[in-house]
C-alpha cells in the first residue's frame, strides 16, 4: 500500500515538567486525503483493558477529561498489550535507566508493559538526551513527548494504524526530578495528551517542588480516554474488487 505523508507541529503547551508537542502525520491513503474522513479505517473504541476495567475509584475523585485534546484521527489509545518500551542504555550512568524503569512500571498496574532492549521493537522509546530545539518555543524544555503515526501491517499481513512515541529526557535532570519527568511524560505516551490543573495530579501542567505520584485522577482520565473512538490500532477495510 503506497503510503504518502504530511506533516504538521502544533505546540501544546510550553511550561513544567515537559512539553507535549503534537506531531501528526496526516496519512494519505489511496486518495483519500485525510485520515479523519477515511471510512476505509473504523472509528469506534476498543475493548477496555483489562487493568482500567477493573480500577474503580469508590471516592469519585473525578478527572480531567476535559483537558484533553484528541488528534484528528481519534484519541492516543494502544489496543495491542503489553505496550513495548525501550529505554536506552546509557554505559556512564547505569543508574539512570534504573531509575527510569522502576518509574515507568508504576503505570504498570493499570496498562500492561514489556521493557524490550531494542528500539525498533518499541512503541515507546526513552532517549537520555536534550529535546530537539523548536524555533516557536521561548526556551528550551527538561522532557518532551513527540508522537508518529503511520500504517503497519499484522502478522498476517493486514494493514492497520499504529501509532509510536519518542520520549526525550534531559540529562541534567537529577534526583526526584528524573522520577517526576518520567511519570509525566510517559502519562503523555499513554495517552494523556493534556494537563491536569491540579498539582496533585503527576499530569499538572507545570513542575512543584514535591512531585506527587499517579493520581486517583490521573487513572480516572487514563480509562475515560481508553473508553474513546479513535482509528488507532484498527486494520484498513479494503473494498474487494469487482
Amino acid at each position: 500500500m503506497a503510503i504518502r505523508t504530511k506533516y504538521k507541529r502544533v505546540i501544546y503547551a510550553i511550561s513544567g515538567i515537559g512539553t507535549a508537542i503534537i506531531i501528526v502525520l496526516t496519512l494519505l491513503i489511496s486518495q483519500v486525503s485525510t485520515i479523519a474522513t477515511d471510512d476505509k479505517i473504523p472509528f469506534k473504541p476498543h475493548p477496555l483493558p483489562e487493568r482500567l476495567a477493573n480500577w474503580n475509584d469508590l471516592n469519585n475523585k473525578g478527572d480531567y477529561f476535559d483537558q484533553i485534546e484528541p488528534a484528528n484521527f481519534g484519541y492516543l489509545v494502544f489496543s495491542k498489550f503489553p505496550i513495548k518500551v525501550y529505554i536506552e542504555n546509557v554505559d556512564s550512568n547505569p543508574q539512570w535507566k534504573e531509575t527510569v524503569s522502576a518509574a515507568i512500571l508504576k503505570w504498570d498496574n493499570y496498562l500492561p508493559l514489556n521493557l524490550v532492549e531494542q528500539p525498533q521493537d518499541a512503541d515507546i522509546e526513552i532517549i537520555r538526551k536534550n529535546p530537539p530545539l523548536d524555533p516557536q518555543k521561548k526556551r528550551a524544555s527538561s522532557a518532551e513527548t513527540r508522537y508518529q503515526v503511520s500504517i503497519k501491517n499484522t502478522p498476517e499481513g493486514f494493514p492497520y494504524l499504529s501509532h509510536h512515541f519518542t520520549i526525550w529526557l534531559s540529562p541534567t535532570q537529577t534526583g526526584q526530578y528524573i522520577e517526576a519527568a518520567v511519570l509525566h511524560e510517559f502519562g503523555h505516551a499513554l495517552g494523556i495528551w493534556g494537563h491536569s490543573p491540579e498539582q496533585t495530579d503527576v499530569m499538572y501542567f507545570s513542575q512543584v517542588r514535591e512531585p506527587p505520584p499517579i493520581s486517583v485522577r490521573d487513572i480516572n482520565t487514563l480509562k475515560r480516554i481508553y473508553q474513546q473512538p479513535t482509528r488507532l490500532g484498527w486494520p484498513v477495510l479494503i473494498a474487494p474488487k469487482t
